[in-house]
């Protein structure tokens, strides 16, 4: 069976927000009609029927993908690192990485990540420098 992303243990939407999760899951539930299984432990991944789907094939269809990528081996769980380490990079603020991530400290997430947190202050330091359009020679030389 096809895996499907379930949204009950996510953050809700905000107000007037329609989540494209939301909608296939009610689509599968309408398409699985009287075969849905509802888990109460607010599964976020299922089969089309609702019901929990094997890590192992998690697993295994993870690894297809990225064999027919051309991409190494990894663990699924590395996406999650992946996705907060880009997310910093980017300029995300960390509050908001903490949040995606689910941490209830912003000090769990700045430990986690702090080896992407020094390249985020030279970031800083050269937009700054954009800003103000001053380097240290140029003040010195002046």
């Amino acid at each position: 069976m096809p895996l499907r992303w379930g949204s009950r243990t996510r953050p809700g939407p905000r107000a007037g927000d329609r989540d494209p999760i939301d909608l296939r899951q009610l689509e599968d539930r309408l398409l699985a009609g009287s075969r849905w299984r509802d888990d109460p432990r607010g599964l976020v991944f299922t089969t089309t029927v609702g019901t929990p789907i094997d890590g192992i094939a998690v697993t295994r269809r993870f690894q297809a993908v990225l064999a027919a990528a051309r991409l190494p081996r990894q663990r699924f769980h590395d996406l999650r690192h992946a996705r907060a380490s880009l997310l910093l990079a980017q300029g995300v603020a960390p509050r908001v990485v903490m949040e995606t991530l689910g941490h209830s400290q912003i000090s769990l997430t700045l430990n986690t990540y702090s080896d992407v947190i020094p390249a985020l202050g030279r970031a800083a330091v050269d937009q700054m420098d954009a800003v103000l359009g001053t380097h240290p020679a140029d003040v010195a030389a002046g």
